[in-house]
């Protein structure tokens, strides 16, 4: 029997029409737009300024913070100007303009396409390279990744574990990757246990992608400590705390993080980061971005550029479809609409999301009629309209102890109310007023 989390979950129509698209390399644009904000944590310093040259992984943003991830060229060419942009939440935040001009890369990056297994550098050497390369979450989170290998003090990993489920609807980047890059991902797997010091590591897919279940349960049998585990189709089970129940059956605690039951979670778009950074020296300068809907021309999985405007890659799908009513970064279910398409891509760029206008429009809510559907699909065990309704009335200290912090803003509750209540946005809201609440208290 597949295993799977225990809690809640649902299964909304998965519509993966790019499945089986081979990646695709994006032109390189005339002009980029890296913003130094791609990541959870303190923005990038600029280290460049007008005029000055740089190349394809030339260092352009130093991290000023631990918990921050630094910023490299993804082209060759001029830069224009350091000033305001705005990125995926509509938000201007400092960026880094860039004339492109030719293709030189530094010349440390091995750009060929032969397989480096070999590494005798030092787990710390190891690490002090995935930092250097400015890697993060690569599954939408950024959260550096330097810091989740830097586990705090009294804790201890048992166990990597690997996220090859991509369960939001739509999205195949990471499918597709561990297609055409499952040796470089088994590679960045072990150097990462060597990091870690953990002998065992489990790769959790799910079975609606039987082709990478069967390659990777073939490849592994070359790597001692690492197995494969098919998953039953559910939705959250990529989140952190669902996944690691489905593999491990241990539950993370309220307000805990992984660590404190022996796990860390990687993506397979971070162990890839992982390898080329600490095999090929290359910094993370592009990343794999499905673009796919139901009127899109050519759903595909392209390999693009950071600081590549999204228009350019939806225009490689073939272009806006005339029925458009929204476009989302990311999937359906955790995904933000965006109010521009000429915002760049960034590290955590998974997905572009063309609906059309029948689709995007909200339906008319409805009061609660105490259905309690959202109750018993919530992930958390949380009670979602009881949020709601808390946030709604600002009683943010009854929120708080209904561990509202605890939402992994998955969307099932959202998605399965009759009365098409907007359960989700509030309890972000809610969320984010009781974190400053929080954060308040402790200074």
């Amino acid at each position: 029997m597949l295993k799977s989390f225990r809690i809640g979950g649902i299964h909304p129509k998965e519509n993966k029409l790019s499945a089986g698209v081979a990646i695709q390399p994006v032109a390189v644009p005339e002009q980029v737009v890296i913003p130094l904000l791609q990541h959870i944590g303190a923005p990038c310093q600029p280290v460049v300024k007008k005029g000055d040259k740089v190349k394809v992984g030339s260092l352009i943003g130093k991290s000023v913070g631990f918990v921050s991830a630094q910023i490299h060229s993804s082209v060759s060419g001029t830069v224009l100007k350091i000033d305001k942009a705005m990125d995926a939440s509509g938000y201007k935040r400092d960026a880094v303009f860039i004339k492109v001009e030719e293709d030189a890369w530094e010349e440390q990056i091995d750009r060929s396409d032969e397989l480096v297994t070999e590494c005798n550098l030092t787990p710390k050497e190891i690490l002090d390279r995935i930092a250097a390369a400015g890697i993060v979450g690569m599954g939408g989170a950024t959260f550096p990744t330097h810091v989740k290998l830097t586990p705090p003090p009294g804790t201890k990993a048992e166990v990597l574990i690997i996220n090859g489920v991509e369960c939001e609807p739509y999205l195949t980047s990471d499918h597709q990757l561990m297609m055409e890059k499952s040796d470089e991902i088994l590679v960045g797997i072990k150097l990462t246990m060597s990091v870690l010091n953990v002998q065992r590591a489990i790769i959790g897919i799910e079975n609606n992608k039987k082709d990478a279940v069967a390659l990777f349960t073939k490849k592994v049998t070359a790597y001692p400590g690492i197995e494969v585990q098919p998953l039953k189709v559910r939705y959250p089970q990529g989140s952190e705390k669902q996944l690691i129940d489905a593999l491990t059956g241990r539950q993370v605690p309220s307000g805990a993080l992984p660590i404190s039951v022996g796990a860390v979670v990687h993506n397979v778009g971070t162990l890839f980061a992982i390898y080329e950074a600490v095999q090929k020296n290359k910094p993370l300068v592009e990343r794999v971005v499905t673009v796919t809907g139901k009127e899109v021309q050519r759903p595909c999985n392209l390999r693009a550029r950071i600081g590549t405007p999204l228009t350019k890659l939806i225009d490689a799908a073939g272009g806006l479809p005339e029925s458009t009513g929204k476009v989302i970064s990311g999937g359906p279910m955790m995904g933000k609409a965006l109010a521009s398409i000429d915002i760049p891509v960034t590290k955590g760029t998974s997905g572009i999301l063309i609906v059309p206008a029948p689709e995007a429009k909200r339906r008319e809510m409805k009061d609660c009629i105490r259905c309690g559907k959202c109750v018993q699909v919530c992930p958390m065990g949380l009670n979602p309209t009881l949020l709601m309704t808390l946030t709604e009335y600002e009683v943010w200290d009854r929120a708080e102890k209904n561990a509202i912090t605890d939402c992994i803003e998955c969307g099932s509750c959202s998605y399965t109310c009759p009365a098409y209540r907007p359960l989700l946005d509030y309890i972000r809201l809610g969320k984010s007023k009781v974190n400053g609440i929080i954060r308040a208290r402790k200074n």
